[in-house]
């Protein structure tokens, strides 16, 4: 079987941006879990506004590094504009309602046929047009980003791309979209909880207790908040992608190959266009 084409190859230089903004990430995401009650960790949270700022920033940088080391080409942008608008458009269909989001649906099989590079880019430009759409910008948008980036991303690493068919690849592309359902419920989770009242809440982020008592808090607040929201968008993904991902599979496979990203697209020029013979 020929090895599929990727829009978007990571190089040298977008896989240390994205090594970069994963560790920057995972930092702003797990800092509650750094320190002991006497370290300056919590000192500093209400430094986290800044945090956000510097983490957007990275994030453009890394988009704008996959996308200028691969040389995504006029094919490759218009698949991205289609996909992410697609992507946005989905993701308000499900506003208010606990767990109906088929936006990632689309990213895990999205992230399976073009590749982890574009995942990435795809995954992150989504959410901010999505978040554009609906009026949702705020400090937590960069981590929307960045965890719809590794979300999408992640379907792109999956084993197989050129080999696995059939309801083998949608059962592994399923429990892919199950378990990384919950991941990303749980990553905005993390950007959320050590901004609660520490007194409002027993399952509140509180710099003075240890480690393990605001662990423990931190499953609770999962378990009472979001366990509801994280189950439903995961069956939605589940569901949807063995019903309808072989056609949307075959679909997106059929589209890359028609589009051959990596081959260049040239213009005639007047010298090169067939003469054009006279009528007697």
């Amino acid at each position: 079987m020929t090895p599929q084409a990727r829009p978007v190859r990571l190089g040298p230089r977008s896989v240390a941006a994205l090594v970069l903004v994963g560790a920057i990430g995972l930092a702003a995401l797990t800092w509650p879990f750094f320190g002991d009650p006497d370290s300056q960790v919590g000192a500093h949270a209400k430094d986290a506004p800044w945090l956000f700022a510097g983490l957007l920033v990275l994030l453009v940088g890394v988009v704008a590094a996959t996308i200028s080391e691969s040389g995504l080409g006029p094919k490759a942008v218009a698949m991205l504009g289609v996909l992410a608008a697609t992507g946005a458009a989905l993701r308000p269909i499900g506003a208010g309602t606990a767990g109906i989001e088929p936006m990632f649906f689309l990213m895990v099989l999205s992230g399976r046929v073009l590749g982890p590079g574009f995942g990435f880019v795809l995954g992150s430009v989504t959410m901010f047009a999505s978040a554009l759409l609906t009026g949702g910008v705020g400090p937590w948008m960069p981590f929307q980003m960045l965890s719809m980036g590794w979300f999408t991303m992640g379907a792109g690493l999956l084993p197989g791309p050129d080999r696995l068919r059939g309801r083998g690849e949608l059962a592994m592309l399923a429990a892919y979209g199950f378990v990384a359902a919950f991941a990303y419920g749980t990553f905005m989770n993390l950007a959320g909880w050590p901004f609660m009242d520490a007194l409002a809440s027993s399952v509140a982020f509180d710099a003075q207790d240890a480690v393990p008592t605001n662990l423990a808090r931190f499953v609770a607040y999962c378990l009472a908040t979001s366990l509801g929201w994280d189950l439903g968008r995961a069956t939605v993904t589940v569901v949807l992608t063995l019903t309808l991902g072989a056609t949307v599979l075959k679909a997106l496979r059929r589209a890359t190959r028609r589009a051959a990203f990596e081959t260049p697209v040239t213009f005639e020029g007047p010298e090169d266009a067939a003469p054009v013979t006279p009528r007697p």
